[in-house]
C-alpha cells in the first residue's frame, strides 16, 4: 500500500505549537515496537516545523564565540579540516558550508550554551551512540 502523503506549506510557528499543545492532551500512549509508527497530524505538524525551521550558525560567528580549533569544527559538523579551512578562505574555489554543517554549529552552540538545562532522558536520545532496536 502506498504511503499517504501530506501536502508542504509554510506553517505558523505560533498556531503549530498551539495545536501540538492541543493534541498532546488528547494523545494515547503510543504501542511499543509497533514499527513503522502512522504518521498522524501530530507528526505531520513536527515534520513542518522541523523542515522550516532556520536554525544554523556560521562557522565565522561560532569561532569567534568560542574557543576551538578548526579541527574541533571539523569534528563537530562531521567534515575534513581541509573543508572547514576552505569556509575561512577568500578563494573563490572553496565551497560554502551545508545546511547541514550550520545546523551541526547551531545544535554545538545550544549544547554548549544550555547543557545544564537540559533533561538527561533529552541529552541520551540525542548523544547516545547505542544501537536501538527496530523489531
Amino acid at each position: 500500500m502506498a504511503k499517504k502523503r501530506f501536502v508542504h506549506h509554510p506553517i505558523n510557528y505560533h498556531e503549530a505549537m498551539e495545536r501540538l499543545e492541543q493534541l498532546g492532551q488528547q494523545r494515547e500512549p503510543r504501542e511499543e515496537n509497533i514499527y513503522p509508527y502512522p504518521i498522524t497530524e501530530r507528526e505531520q505538524i513536527l515534520i513542518l516545523l522541523y523542515s522550516y525551521c532556520q536554525l544554523g550558525m556560521t562557522p565565522q560567528r561560532f569561532y569567534q564565540k568560542w574557543d576551538l580549533t578548526r579541527e574541533d569544527m571539523a569534528l563537530i559538523c562531521s567534515c575534513s579540516v581541509q573543508t572547514v579551512n576552505g569556509w575561512f578562505s577568500t578563494s573563490r574555489r572553496c565551497y560554502p558550508p551545508t545546511a547541514g554543517h550550520l545546523r551541526h554549529l547551531a545544535i554545538m552552540d545550544f549544547l554548549l550554551e544550555d547543557f545544564e538545562t537540559i533533561p538527561r532522558e533529552l541529552l541520551d536520545r540525542l548523544c547516545l551512540k547505542e544501537e536501538r532496536m527496530v523489531n
